[in-house]
């Protein structure tokens, strides 16, 4: 299943556009989820059909659902209150209803992305089409699976040492058995639906549509998007300027927002980093899928090519690997890197990702980076205590 992922910055008609390139798709004949983040019913409004907290089809193949954030806390906690039931009692707690429950901060964010690994994972679809929030909470969102599951790992490692040793001294002390296998347990699974998640967002059949009117503010927007979206190692499909207005508007003050839209168009152009796609204003607001289909936003195409962080083999060059890491529009100044272990620390002005040292450079000290060409290039020398003698 093909997966786009659709952003932007705030009121750049986003949801518009996701809706538009889901539209389009199922009347070229994929069955396709538009998947909304989207409180307020943004894509009902413009689809001329009414979404909510269960998919609703729009019409023959097109699928829409806005995951309800409220329901899906509510069934969490009430799982929770039912497994731990037995400290609960100890402690003298009472039960939460589930009329008096409201989601916590980032129980929307995890209800959206339980909706797209569920999504992701059916085979009622062939395309789905996701509303992500505007920038920069998409870039959060994203990044969350992979940094819930690092700090799973750290703090409830799979291998349990410290629970096996500490469980029965804290059994005693509160004179009841200590829940360390359930906690072990939930663990798991969360990392499991985590990791389900995480694989969705970096197949090679997923890539990033962001859509943004052609303004100074949106070209700044995006190039800074663009470099956390390549940190996370996401392919951007293409840049869908909305809203542009037509050469021939009539010489007033709406000139000059069409030479503002095609100085930014030129730049966006001139970057080179994806195709540009123009989509022009229609002089009203989107209300029905006619109008969405006038707006001929891009088709979804075939599976392009996967990002990529190669290693490249220089030892009988200049004695080094080289790890390449795309960056498009990092600035020197603003780049950082820490060694620690076996991961590294990769710091991109506003961006922050730890990653894990291919198993080949674990067996190496940092001699250098350097930034050429928006691609970081991280040189590492073997280690003579840990390298292999006949690859010397």
């Amino acid at each position: 299943m093909r997966t786009i992922l659709i952003t932007g910055p705030g009121g750049s008609g986003r949801t518009t556009v996701a809706a538009a390139t889901a539209l389009r798709a199922a009347r070229e004949g994929s069955r396709t989820l538009l998947l909304s983040a989207e409180r307020a019913d943004t894509p009902g409004a413009v689809l001329g059909t009414p979404t909510g907290a269960r998919p609703v089809e729009i019409e023959p193949r097109l699928t829409a659902w806005r995951p309800d954030a409220a329901a899906g806390f509510r069934e969490d906690l009430a799982e929770f209150q039912r497994r731990a039931a037995g400290v609960l009692d100890l402690l003298g707690a009472s039960r939460l209803d589930a009329e008096e429950v409201t989601p916590l901060p980032g129980a929307e964010e995890l209800t959206f992305l339980r909706a797209l690994r569920d999504a992701a994972l059916s085979e009622k679809y062939d395309l789905l089409v996701v509303d992500l929030p505007p920038l920069p909470g998409a870039l959060a969102l994203l990044a969350l699976p992979e940094e819930l599951r690092r700090y799973l790992r750290r703090l409830l490692p799979p291998e349990r040492q410290a629970a096996r040793a500490l469980r029965p001294v804290l059994g005693r002390l509160a004179g009841v058995p200590m829940p360390a296998d359930w906690l072990y347990e939930t663990a798991g699974r969360w990392d499991v639906e985590l990791a389900a998640v995480e694989a969705v967002l970096t197949d090679r059949d997923t890539a990033v549509r962001l859509v943004a009117e052609p303004t100074p503010a949106a070209v700044d927007a995006l190039r800074t998007a663009r470099l956390g979206l390549a940190l996370r190692g996401l392919r951007t499909e293409a840049l869908v300027a909305n809203r542009v207005l037509p050469d021939t508007t009539p010489d007033t003050w709406l000139a000059g927002l069409v030479a503002q839209q095609r100085k930014a168009l030129r730049e966006w152009a001139g970057e080179g980093e994806c195709e540009v796609h123009v989509v022009p204003h229609l002089g009203r607001d989107p209300g029905s899928p006619d109008d969405l289909a006038a707006l001929a936003v891009p088709a979804v195409t075939g599976t392009d090519r996967p990002v990529e962080w190669p290693v490249a083999d220089r030892i009988a060059e200049d004695g080094v690997l080289v790890w390449h890491i795309p960056l498009p529009g990092a600035i020197r100044e603003e780049l950082d890197l820490i060694r620690r272990g076996d991961e590294l620390v990769i710091t991109a002005s506003a961006f922050r990702r730890i990653v894990s040292l291919p198993s080949a450079l674990r067996r190496c000290t940092v001699s250098g980076a350097g930034l050429r060409e928006g691609e970081l290039r991280v040189r590492f020398a073997p280690d003579p205590d840990l390298w292999p003698a006949a690859a010397r």
